[in-house]
């Protein structure tokens, strides 16, 4: 078994490592990360909302290739990971959450 996956990932200085040249006030990024036994890991992600159009790039192209930089990260750790990220410090609703696929219409 690989180092890489008995050692625990510290995925907020890769989140930070990837989020901060986006933004404009890189003090006002909060990342909270949160983990359990079964390899599952949510990483909570909140910044000015007037650096969102930055993170998020065109049709959400940035915030997509970030996410991915983080399943693979993940998957090298034998871990799954979320990312959520949130309108303003504190807040609870969700900025932003991947796109479902379109379901098909029944005839």
């Amino acid at each position: 078994m690989s180092s890489t996956s008995t050692a625990k990932t510290d995925y907020s200085v890769l989140v930070r490592f990837l989020v901060e040249p986006f933004l404009e006030a890189s003090e006002t990024l909060s990342v909270d990360c949160e983990s359990n036994a079964s390899g599952k890991v949510w990483i909570r992600l909140a910044f000015s909302g007037t650096d969102k159009g930055r993170v998020f790039g065109r049709g959400g192209r940035t915030i997509q290739a970030i996410r991915t930089i983080l399943e693979m990260a993940g998957k090298a750790a034998n871990q799954v990971v979320y990312l959520e990220i949130f309108d303003e410090h504190g807040s609870e609703k969700p900025a932003h959450r991947p796109k479902k696929p379109p379901q098909k219409r029944r005839r």
